[in-house]
């Protein structure tokens, strides 16, 4: 058994580490000789499905905020540049406020959590940080608000993550780990002016369930209910044969929990189709999967998708994870605290790296391109205070608490760094835009 640090040392090691690594270095930024980001894009853009890559394109082209979700790897490559606090934990690896909502546990009850694992693995803890208060600033200016108005949602979001993971440091391991976001702390917690959107949210979720997707993605076809193709988003191919599925959904259920296995051997697969999900996935293999149980009420969804390497590990190294998609839904187990009951991963045909969870079971995230300033500045909050909860489980809340210090020092270079990597995602944003102009990359426009 791996020997535990007690509080103290953890704190020791805490105060040691911003000794080491004062958190002002951890604000500093130059983008002299950086790779360029449109080629690490074509670099990842080789392993995808040719037709896709256009869409996904075009989806980044949006809006600098649309192409900060896409570019991970080159935030990833940015991030491995510059210092870190070396206190280790699991990265979401992908933390832009967009990737955190409302989901049911298995109990059904309302939470709040991180819910996109793609780019997890072992790492800096500030390295969430950076993306999620970079991913506050870029929305802040997409909405129209002040420099000044967007550092205060950068600050109170950093006050949001610190105040909490003083809390987990003070807490018994297990209660950290029994701890949860659920609606009824978030609405004792939120002001006046984000509580509508938190109910909005909520109310948005309870119908996003297999039931409610039913008419949306399927019709009666012949007497038997079949997925309906909306190219290019929902499309059946002819390469994704009934073997291979199938050769993925055995392996799959053998990761399952015997009795979740059980409940999976209740339903029978009717059809399956590539669906287009995300920014940054666009491209990867990501199937939605029609199960049937004991009658057309009855319905299950499953997404499968692909899963690769983090962006992470060309800096931090492989995974020890035997496939890839057993490291999301390991990484996804460690940070959330509640995870799908369905969820599991595979390895199929030709060596390719699955994981699968249910699609829609009451998952919903705000309109981030409608938020007031407040409720933009609530929803970072919320956010912050996920990560801090998945960071603190994961990782040694006492030693992270130590770091993060009593002063505003770790605050003021986080939102630095964050605004003068928003102007440099503007940058990228642009340069995308003009390797489409130019043709070098192809784009689907308005996808």
């Amino acid at each position: 058994m791996t020997a535990r640090l007690t509080r103290s040392d953890a704190r020791a090691a805490g105060v040691a580490a911003r000794s080491r690594v004062p958190p002002a270095e951890l604000g500093v930024w130059t983008a002299d000789g950086r790779p360029d980001p449109v080629a690490l894009l074509e670099e990842q853009a080789a392993g995808r499905i040719p037709e896709l890559v256009p869409v996904r394109y075009g989806r980044m082209a949006v809006s600098p905020f649309t192409f900060l979700r896409g570019a991970a790897l080159p935030m990833a490559a940015d991030l491995a540049r510059g210092a870190n606090s070396g206190l280790i934990t699991q990265l979401c690896g992908d933390a832009h406020l967009a990737n955190f909502g409302l989901f049911a546990s298995p109990e059904r009850d309302e939470m709040f959590d991180i819910n996109d694992f793609d780019e997890t693995l072992a790492g800096p803890f500030d390295f969430d940080l950076k993306r999620l208060v970079t991913s506050l600033i870029v929305a802040a200016r997409e909405r129209g608000f002040s420099p000044h108005e967007g550092r205060a949602v950068g600050h109170r979001a950093i006050r949001s993550y610190t105040a909490r993971m003083a809390a987990y440091a003070a807490m018994r391991a297990i209660d950290v780990y029994y701890a949860s976001v659920d609606v009824a702390a978030i609405l004792a917690y939120v002001d006046k002016h984000a509580k509508a959107m938190i109910h909005g949210t909520v109310r948005s979720s309870a119908h996003h369930d297999a039931v409610h997707e039913l008419p949306k993605l399927t019709a009666v076809v012949d007497g038997t209910r079949r997925l309906t193709e909306r190219p290019p988003t929902l499309v059946k191919r002819a390469d994704a044969t009934p073997p291979l599925a199938d050769t993925v959904l055995a392996a799959y259920r053998t990761t399952l929990q015997e009795d979740r296995r059980d409940l999976l051997d209740r339903y029978v697969v009717t059809d399956y189709a590539l669906k287009v999900v995300g920014v940054g996935s666009v491209g990867l293999g990501a199937f939605v999967v029609l199960f049937t149980g004991c009658g057309d009420d009855d319905p299950l969804f499953l997404q499968v998708k692909q899963a690769e390497a983090s962006v992470y590990e060309r800096s931090l190294g492989p995974s020890p994870a035997a496939s890839h998609g057993e490291r999301v839904v390991t990484g996804q187990r460690r940070l959330q605290a509640a995870s799908d009951i369905l969820l599991g991963w595979a390895v199929g045909e030709g060596g390719r790296h699955w994981y699968v969870r249910q699609h829609q079971d009451q998952k919903a995230t705000a309109a981030i391109g409608l938020m007031t300033l407040d409720e933009l500045a609530t929803w970072g909050e919320l956010c912050a205070w996920a990560l801090a909860r998945g960071h603190a489980r994961a990782g040694d809340p006492a030693a992270i608490s130590e770091y993060l210090g009593q002063d505003d020092a770790f605050l003021h270079a986080i939102v630095g760094f964050a605004e003068v990597y928003a102007d440099q995602t503007e940058r990228d944003h642009a340069a995308l835009t003009r390797a489409i102009a130019a043709g070098r990359v192809r784009a689907e426009p308005g996808v």
